[in-house]
């Protein structure tokens, strides 16, 4: 009896659960709210404004590249013109001095007694032309009296003119020693500025041995050296944008002059473009640019914009918030004129005014695309 009132139970259960089943599997499912926002939002992509370029006519300016390193117009490497000991040098590098400032001192001791000696020598050669010439005079007061023949009086017109010579080589002489001691100052031969201290005072210096070197930084120039067939659209006069090592700001040069011949060998000519000295500038720094051929103004964009991965060239541009791809002609290339000259700029052909083309730092975005432009940089 136990076993079969269990079993009875037990298949109660079993019904109670099947019949909660039924009842669940019944019920219809609830209606979705027409409010329930979309599981699958629609992608986007956030671009600054400052990947962006709007079309606009923008002035290229053409021309020819050039690098090379700055030099000073006005060097000069102070001598000794005669040899002695080193005396009162005190600049050093960096000092700025004025034309005619004395610099150093040879030892002038044994200038100075040439020049003594050479001037005693000059006098002792006066008193001579002194007493050949009394000794003419009465000659020829003999001569017109007929006391002495002509022959005398030939003969002390000689030694007259003998004592005339020597005085003549004397007064030569002393001003070689004149010469020899104002050698022995060392000045500036302009205003600028020590770029280098070759000697120390008390070393026996020989004649042009390299003391000073000088520099005048108020004007540059940078030698360019240029292909032969480049070298035919350089005019003097022309203008060129440089960008220097560690400075932001371009500075501008000017042709100044055009060497005449080739070289040998390479067959390049050389060109030379002046720029006014500015706080900053120094000889020896190396500079990049253009020479400005001619100034066009045009619709461009930065080459870097331009994209060449298919068979055509196109720009990414933003219409409507989204991403078009449009296919673009490209014309001339240069530099624009208010911008630094490491940027290459391009003009398009294809697009209008206004239209916004995205960076080449973007990468390449799938047409379609939702775009949403920030004010971030």
């Amino acid at each position: 009896m136990k076993l079969s009132r269990t079993s009875l139970l037990v298949a109660l259960g079993v019904v109670a659960v099947l019949v909660g089943v039924a009842l669940l599997s019944g019920r219809k499912p609830a209606a979705t709210s027409p409010t329930t926002p979309a599981t699958n939002a629609t992608q986007h992509i956030e671009i600054a404004r400052s990947d962006i370029t709007e079309m606009a006519p923008q002035r290229l300016q053409q021309g020819l590249p050039v690098s090379g390193t700055l030099r000073a117009v006005q060097t000069a490497v102070v001598k000794a013109r005669v040899a002695g000991e080193l005396m009162d040098l005190q600049v050093r590098e960096g000092d700025s001095v004025q034309a005619a400032q004395v610099l150093a001192r040879i030892d002038p001791t044994e200038f100075q007694r040439r020049l003594r000696q050479a001037e005693e020598q000059a006098e002792a050669a006066r008193t001579q032309i002194d007493i050949a010439q009394r000794q003419f005079d009465n000659n020829r007061a003999l001569v017109d009296q007929g006391f002495i023949s002509k022959t005398a009086l030939d003969t002390s017109l000689a030694t007259l003119q003998s004592a005339q010579a020597t005085f003549r080589a004397a007064q030569a002489g002393a001003d070689v020693a004149r010469k020899s001691l104002e050698d022995s100052v060392l000045k500036a031969p302009f205003s600028g500025v020590v770029s280098a201290r070759l000697a120390q005072p008390g070393e026996r210096m020989a004649i042009d041995a390299r003391v000073l070197e000088l520099v005048n930084l108020a004007t540059l120039e940078l030698e360019a050296t240029l292909s032969a067939a480049d070298s035919l659209g350089v005019r003097v006069g022309q203008t060129a944008r440089l960008h220097i090592e560690g400075r932001p700001e371009a500075v501008f040069a000017r042709v100044q002059r055009i060497n005449p011949s080739a070289q040998v060998g390479s067959r390049s000519v050389l060109a030379y473009l002046q720029l006014r000295g500015e706080p900053g500038l120094r000889q020896g720094l190396f500079a990049q640019g253009v020479i400005g051929t001619d100034v066009r103004e045009v619709l461009a964009v930065p080459l870097s914009s331009v994209r060449t991965d298919r068979s055509q060239p196109y720009v990414q541009v933003v219409e409507q918030a989204q991403v078009v791809h449009r296919n673009v002609q490209l014309g001339l290339r240069g530099s624009r004129t208010d911008q630094p000259l490491a940027e290459t700029w391009v003009e398009v052909i294809g697009l209008q005014t206004g239209a916004q083309v995205l960076a080449g730092s973007v990468g390449g975005l799938r047409p379609g695309l939702a775009v949403q432009i920030t004010q971030g940089r």
